[in-house]
């Protein structure tokens, strides 16, 4: 494993230097603005792509959508149904047996035994991933899934919301468990009706959360390996650390990994295993955002702050040991005087890191193991349980609003990363719609590191240099969305606002799951908005010429997930292209049958581009 994980790094950083980086060439016919009902009940397409001078002709392939079974098991799992953990069905209130339409990331991988497979996630409470065996189609490379079924979760206490995710350098999955439940919600006795909903894995009510529910068993990355259709290794991570995962994507040398954390006034993670391909033991850092400039979405220099050595091992003990009250004392903000802001008690920090929406806390590690003084063993059980909490604690970053997906363009060493808004933590005390300085919320506690002169919920495409050993050295704009509206960032309502886009549809809203075409200078961006696009797209932005090109749209209240680029699977490129809750997130009137509801699990196929 680790000679293979060398040699994948030496052909890299090869092909990365030298003016032959660009080796192939892609452009893409536009797909059309959906204008009709019916169009924006559909899912349209570029009709064709230009690969090396041929033209291929596109269209969106279906594998599955949620409640369907395999073509040669017919009677067998249905896409994305849940189950609790004895292996029951969950039934919905109306008794029929739930399936979740929250379709997100699927993975193509190669089993140990050479056949194809998909492992897909479904972002619910309890959540759910789907192993499906696929056959490609040797003259077209058509895929067809021929059986599913669920992964087993039980010894693991379950799943949660399985949102993005990647393939390592050594062909596993790698996945994500998003908004982590705020375990000093157990210590109040107020779990959120969110959280509560994982008590059904449990077979039990919401009410029973706090008894049956352990939340540091929740946020981590998980990793699938796949030996076979009936044998299948699941392992969470806990040495990785634990946040609102959007997902972890290794680099080439097969040890670096970074990890973005959704939600507001959240950080960046910077995970580094001890050994190439093997991920149960590592150091953690959190970015530290030093502005250089104000303007768009800024422009910062990075530094890292550790966090911190352990192992899988050892934090699954603490999972079991330690509870909240366990790790911080908390103390109640110092009211403010007049013309000041309010601070902490002594010996408290004073934080605002991603829980509440936003809040300010005083908090306090505690002699956690009770043997007379605070050591680093206390600070790496707060650094792996409460992950964030500590990361600003130590003077780390927990700023930003939406950090979404992340990619690695090996043309460039460089990073991108979707911040799907530029706004709240991310401004100077103010937030979308209100002048500098006017709003405290989300910069009341912490440094407040990061200081934007102006919102932009349309969102923003970053990119972070890299130095030889794959560390971020720096954040910058690549790519912006452009409001149309005050209230998501312009100075003044757009002409050409129509009534129901904030943002201009020649341009990205709310940039969510991103992948890099290798060769071929080619950001592919897919979005997660709302009223940005009434209907969610994916596009292809050429990075020399800036070019964006409108390559999908998705129907009525869906998004786009697991747009994720193969360049080559046994002769043919995939992109994989996931339409999670169609009619879900918005326009829930407009639906007329119950099918519509289904989520869609498909792909885009081209001829191999590994250039």
């Amino acid at each position: 494993m680790e000679s293979l994980v060398k040699q994948t790094v030496a052909t890299i950083l090869a092909f990365g230097c030298g003016a032959s980086a660009f080796a192939g060439t892609i452009s893409f016919s536009e797909a059309p603005i959906p204008h009709t009902d019916a169009e924006k009940r559909a899912i349209l397409t570029s009709p064709q792509a230009v690969v090396d001078g041929v033209t291929v002709n596109l269209g969106y392939n279906l594998i599955l959508r949620s409640g369907q079974t395999g073509a040669l098991d017919p009677n067998g799992f249905r896409f994305g149904q849940l189950y609790d953990i004895h292996g029951q069905p969950l039934f919905a209130e109306d008794g029929s047996p739930y399936i979740s339409n929250d379709n997100d990331f699927s993975s193509l991988l190669h089993g140990s035994d050479g056949k194809l497979y998909m492992v897909s996630h479904f972002e619910s409470r309890p959540g759910a991933m789907y192993l499906t065996e696929l056959a490609q189609d040797p003259n077209n490379g058509h895929l067809t899934a021929l059986r599913t079924r669920p992964l087993d979760f039980s010894s693991l206490k379950g799943g949660w919301v399985h949102c993005a995710g990647s393939v390592t350098p050594w062909g596993t999955h790698l996945g994500s468990e998003e908004y982590e439940p705020d375990a000093k919600q157990w210590r109040d006795g107020t779990i959120s009706d969110y959280n509560a909903a994982m008590a059904a894995y449990f077979d039990a009510t919401p009410a029973e959360a706090g008894a049956v529910m352990n939340p540091y068993n929740y946020g981590w990355p998980i990793e699938v390996r796949v030996d076979n259709f009936d044998s299948v290794r699941v392992e969470k991570h806990y040495a990785m650390g634990r946040i609102a995962l959007e997902l972890g994507y290794v680099m080439p040398d097969g040890k670096t990994v970074y990890l973005s954390d959704d939600g507001t006034n959240v950080g960046l993670y910077r995970f580094v295993a001890s050994r190439p391909g093997d991920l149960s033991a590592g150091a953690l850092w959190v970015a530290q955002w030093n502005q250089k400039d104000a303007r768009g979405s800024g422009l910062a220099k990075l530094n890292w702050v550790y966090l911190g050595w352990t192992t899988n091992d050892e934090v699954r003990d603490w999972i079991e040991r330690y509870r909240f009250a366990d790790i911080f004392d908390e103390a109640k903000p110092v009211a403010a005087v007049k013309g000041a802001k309010p601070s902490c008690p002594e010996g408290f920090t004073s934080i605002n890191a991603g829980h509440d929406d936003g809040s300010h806390q005083c908090l306090r590690l505690r002699d956690i193991n009770q043997d007379g003084n605070i050591n680093w063993m206390d600070e790496n059980i707060a650094s792996r349980l409460e992950t964030r909490r500590w990361a600003a604690m130590q003077g780390g970053t927990t700023e930003f609003r939406k950090m979404e997906g992340i990619t690695y363009d090996p043309d460039r060493n460089r990073l991108y990363l979707a911040m799907s808004e530029v706004d709240r933590g991310m401004l100077d005390y103010s937030r979308a719609g209100r002048a500098q300085g006017t709003y405290d919320k989300y910069d009341l506690g912490g440094p407040n590191h990061i200081r934007l002169s102006q919102a932009n919920v349309c969102g923003a495409v970053y990119g972070l240099h890299l130095d030889g050993n794959f560390t971020a050295v720096d954040m910058f704009q690549v790519v912006a969305g452009k409001p149309l509206t005050m209230d998501y960032g312009a100075s003044a309502e757009s002409p050409d606002y129509d009534g129901v886009n904030k943002c201009d549809l020649n341009g990205i809203a709310n940039p969510d799951n991103i992948t890099y075409m290798p060769g071929y200078d080619t950001l592919l961006i897919g979005e997660d908005t709302g009223a940005g696009h009434q209907n969610d797209m994916i596009w292809a932005y050429n990075l020399t010429s800036g070019q964006l090109t409108r390559i999908q749209t998705t129907p009525y209240g869906s998004e786009t997930t697991s747009p994720y680029f193969y360049p080559n699977i046994n002769g043919f490129a995939y992109l994989m292209s996931v339409v999670q809750h169609p009619y879900g997130e918005s326009d829930s009137d407009k639906l007329e049958e119950p099918g519509q509801l289904m989520g869609y699990t498909g792909y885009f196929v081209f001829p191999a581009m590994n250039k």
